[in-house]
């Protein structure tokens, strides 16, 4: 299987190539270099907007929870509308631009046969597999997912802090991250009810273990923190929640009072770049016309996506299908990820480094 999406990974550190095949030096156009104040007000709307959207996401859903296993209201609903469904569309967003389907076209694996792979193979199955079996690998895809966004904060607290140039996170930061990661992966693979799937995990008695492993990777994370020559404020706050991020799951009983928040902070992460991305000015294409574009697929997208979603217990075939091809497209979004921030392959760099060049070289 494709490895999940590795985020802006430490290749942030990598300088562009002198030269590309794809012709992505005419991907970003302006009538000049860009004035100095408005890189600045940019690079700090995605510092400030990654740090505040993320806390704000944990607070909204703790706060917005229902009790037990009720479900949300419409609030919390919207906001997790938002950071999932809508999310997961706007990378459709990608497709709109010749230089990523050109891309694509070269690397058919990753970014059509995989995906197409993916949404077929799931379809198919949801229509075969009752959905009391098809639980348990559920609990293979919720780890898959929950990988995918604890990378994304690895990329986050990379990008965070070449973007104050204070340089990517140091290897030890990194394995902190990705240790603490996994100890609250685990807590939700061995507590499934916390993912509301009814089923009741052999291992449950691990819960205790998967804490030790979280509170070890965030010592570890603090350590590594303390001993960083610099460590700015905004870089601060952005890997404080990366290493953080599990945290809910070991305080809180409630289904969406422990993950809702994780799904909506990866969700907006994921908005606010992709929008800052799609509204860079492009060659016969406005900044405002690309952020409209992405927009518009990323609402329409995640409504389909979000009424798929629902159609598990559907005594259809075809609306089991529509709610398997929705858990592909999902993993779609999560190959096609992997590859697209890849930022130490030389196209991904490029492509970036020409649309946000305020965070890549600040």
């Amino acid at each position: 299987m494709t490895q999940p999406s590795e985020g802006l990974n430490a290749a942030l550190t990598v300088e562009p190539a002198a030269s590309s095949s794809y012709g992505l030096q005419a991907v970003v156009q302006g009538p000049g270099p860009a004035p100095v104040r408005t890189f600045r007000t940019l690079r700090r709307t995605w510092l400030l907007g990654t740090a505040l959207l993320s806390a704000g996401a944990f607070a909204g859903a703790i706060v917005l929870a229902p009790d037990g296993s009720d479900p949300p209201g419409r609030a919390l609903g919207t906001l997790l509308f938002l950071g999932s469904s809508v999310h997961v569309a706007a990378t459709g967003w990608f497709f709109t631009l010749p230089e990523i389907r050109a891309h694509a076209a070269a690397h058919r694996g990753r970014y059509v046969v995989a995906p197409a792979a993916l949404v077929l193979g799931t379809a198919l199955a949801a229509t075969i597999v009752p959905y009391e079996q098809v639980q348990w690998a559920l609990l293979a895809y919720l780890a898959w997912q929950f990988f995918h966004f604890q990378k994304q904060n690895l990329g986050m607290a990379a990008l965070a802090g070449v973007a104050q140039r204070t340089g990517s996170v140091h290897p030890l930061e990194r394995r902190a991250i990705m240790l603490a990661g996994a100890g609250g992966i685990a807590a939700l693979l061995v507590h499934p009810e916390l993912l509301q799937l009814g089923i009741d995990p052999p291992l449950r008695f691990m819960f205790p273990v998967a804490f030790v492993v979280f509170a070890v990777g965030v010592a570890i994370g603090l350590y590594a923190l303390a001993r960083r020559d610099g460590r700015p404020a905004a870089f601060t706050a952005i890997y404080l929640i990366s290493l953080l991020f599990f945290a809910p799951v070991f305080i809180f009983d409630s289904p969406y009072a422990a993950v809702a928040g994780l799904t909506i902070a990866h969700g907006y992460q994921y908005l606010l770049i992709v929008g800052l991305v799609s509204g860079a000015p492009r060659r016969g294409r406005s900044g405002m016309t690309g952020l409209c574009i992405m927009a518009a697929i990323a609402l329409l997208g995640g409504i389909a996506l979000d009424q798929a979603s629902h159609m598990h217990g559907s005594p259809l075939l075809w609306e089991r299908a529509l709610y398997g091809a929705y858990l592909g497209a999902v993993m779609a979004h999560f190959v096609i990820d992997a590859g697209l921030w890849r930022l130490r392959d030389e196209f991904p760099r490029r492509f970036l480094t020409a649309s946000v060049p305020y965070l890549l070289k600040p």
